[in-house]
């Protein structure tokens, strides 16, 4: 399995933040396949799949970022937030920065809600969408809107006292530590958590502590309703393709029922393997891909 020193190091500045990725064939910047990576991943959750998007794909700008507050992007401001719907100004910061239109998307997990909202929002901007074990959107019952606000709020109160606290946030005396605790809370193999790790991790003098904002864990105060979520994908334009694990996400076997008949140009493939299914299949997903690209 190839590592994340193979590919070319980007970065993307605007006014607000930084954001940083991993790129092949970045000589063909005209013509961009952008992959987007899922909540508390990076974007070496891409690496096993990208040679095989670049040999399929040898006429495609391939890159894949990290997204604030993840890998090594920059961390949002300490009077800002991780609403879902900044993940999708984000986008929109990087699309008129560097003056792209008709991007392929490739997006998995939370990365495939925040491109969906993208797609349904500027049509113009999206030539295609593939999600990875991801469709539709998180939504809660209009009744729980004021829990969902007040469990929110807690959250933010008692993340900002942890703020000052970060220093004594617990450390990884090896990677090999940080490697295995991914692993176990997750469904990933070894030397596929190993590339998520090294990329999120930062070595101090007493060990390794995680890269990532400590304020990504927090509750989110506002969730839409399954009829705003419905209208988004009801919006979406391009064609769009679904992958997914045979023993991935429950919500995705759900989300089939409730948004599939929604798209105007769908089509849904079953892969053997988890959530990750695209480091765990990567020659299979980038076929996928291909064939989807140029039908």
């Amino acid at each position: 399995m190839q590592n994340s020193s193979s590919f070319a190091e980007v970065i993307y500045t605007f006014n607000t933040m930084t954001l940083h990725g991993l790129a092949v064939n970045v000589d063909k910047k005209d013509n961009v396949v952008l992959c987007l990576h899922g909540w508390l991943d990076n974007a070496a959750s891409f690496v096993p799949l990208m040679p095989f998007l670049q040999q399929k794909l040898p006429s495609k700008y391939i890159v894949a970022i990290d997204w604030p507050g993840h890998g090594r992007s920059t961390h949002r401001s300490l009077d800002a937030h991780y609403h879902f719907i900044d993940w999708v100004y984000d986008l929109l910061q990087l699309f008129e920065s560097k003056q792209w239109q008709q991007v392929d998307i490739v997006a998995h997990s939370m990365g495939g809600m925040v491109a969906s909202a993208f797609a349904a929002a500027f049509p113009e901007k999206v030539n295609s969408l593939t999600l990875i074990d991801s469709i539709g959107f998180l939504s809660a019952k209009s009744e729980q809107t004021t829990k969902q606000l007040r469990d929110g709020m807690l959250s933010r109160f008692k993340s900002n006292n942890k703020q000052v606290k970060t220093q004594t946030k617990k450390l990884h005396p090896t990677t090999d530590s940080a490697i295995k605790a991914r692993v176990a809370v997750s469904d990933l193999e070894y030397e596929q958590a190993k590339l998520l790790v090294e990329r999120g991790l930062l070595q101090e003098t007493q060990g390794y502590r995680w890269r990532s904002d400590i304020r990504l864990r927090n509750t989110s105060p506002y969730r839409m309703t399954l009829k705003q979520a419905k209208q988004f994908i009801s919006d979406i334009t391009c064609p769009v393709q679904l992958i997914y694990g045979s023993k991935g996400m429950d919500m995705v076997s759900s989300g089939l029922e409730l948004f599939g008949p929604l798209f105007d140009d769908f089509i849904s493939v079953e892969l053997c393997g988890g959530h990750h299914v695209h480091m765990e299949q990567p020659k299979q997903t980038a076929k996928l891909i291909e064939c989807f690209l140029v039908k």
